[in-house]
């Protein structure tokens, strides 16, 4: 029977609804205190932030590859991996997609591709070195997931005006430094650049907050993905341990060479965690473990 439906769960789906209705809220406010106080320039730079976006989206799969270090692997060159991807691309009713291995001893994976058409998954030397193969199967499912919820896609439209802000804040530095202050005739007058500044890095900071969240509501979506793909979500809670509790004895040294990779992977190659979580791309792992640990049991699995 084919799985379906990935990580559709009520409350879940309610978390990222109302993050995204308040991120869609924060633009909205940002575009029309743009529009009030520019009466020139927005067009052109929109413009730009468009195509950086429309350049992201279509190339993502071959920039996260490259980053990486990724190298693209026939079945020739891994059998054991093409057989399991295919398996589980034939559960969850995806288009196989293209598959790379990074040479690490960091054990993790990640997906990336604009559709389930174009789509690649990469997993570590480490990973496939280090867990069993019934708990790589949990990984893998867990990053087809992400490619059948198309977040490469939601992640792209929600990081669009985050993106376009940055570039308003540079441009009021520089039109504050360079363009004699903006001032209009009258000198009481607060600078455009000025506003325009404050406002950018309100809209980035909050953002950015709004962003995290939507990709840790992702993560969840995935991990459950990944148990309905499966059947069998005590393996990739098993996968999750493992790759955590490996992180410590990997070097700093190879931690750092993957850490710009940190908000694909499915486990971020750092111990570090940030205050409260706001700044983290993923759930504490304790939370994704108990969420699995309720599906397993819904599921009617046998919970360690």
């Amino acid at each position: 029977m084919k799985r379906r439906s990935y990580g559709r769960d009520a409350g879940l789906t309610l978390r990222m609804l109302v993050t995204g209705s308040l991120l869609g809220l924060l633009y909205v406010v940002f575009a029309v205190v743009l529009f009030q106080v520019l009466s020139v320039g927005l067009v052109p730079m929109i413009l730009i932030v468009v195509g950086i976006a429309f350049f992201q989206y279509f190339t993502s799969d071959k920039l996260a590859l490259a980053a990486s270090g990724a190298k693209i692997v026939e079945r020739d060159q891994a059998p054991e991996l093409h057989d399991m991807v295919e398996r589980l691309c034939a559960l969850a009713d995806l288009p196989k997609p293209r598959l790379a291995i990074i040479d690490t001893d960091v054990p993790n994976a990640f997906a990336t591709g604009r559709s389930p058409k174009h789509a690649a998954v990469a997993v570590t030397r480490g990973l496939w070195q280090r867990l069993e193969p019934r708990e790589v199967e949990g990984v893998i499912a867990h990053e087809l997931s992400h490619i059948g919820n198309r977040d490469v896609l939601i992640m792209t439209i929600a990081s669009f005006f985050a993106m376009l802000a940055g570039v308003l804040t540079r441009f009021g530095l520089y039109g504050g430094m360079f363009g004699g202050g903006g001032r209009g005739r009258d000198n009481n007058q607060v600078p455009v650049w000025l506003i325009v500044l404050l406002v950018s890095v309100v809209t980035y900071f909050l953002s950015k907050i709004l962003i995290l969240a939507i990709s840790r509501y992702r993560e969840f979506a995935a991990d459950r993905g990944s148990a309905l793909i499966t059947g069998a979500p005590e393996h990739l809670m098993s996968a999750l341990q493992k790759i955590s509790s490996e992180m410590f004895r990997i070097p700093q040294r190879d931690l750092r060479e993957v850490e710009s990779m940190n908000a694909f992977f499915i486990v971020p190659a750092s111990v570090k965690t940030s205050v409260a979580g706001l700044f983290t791309t993923h759930p504490p792992l304790e939370k994704r473990l108990a969420a699995l640990a309720e599906i397993a049991r819904e599921m009617g699995r046998p919970v360690a």
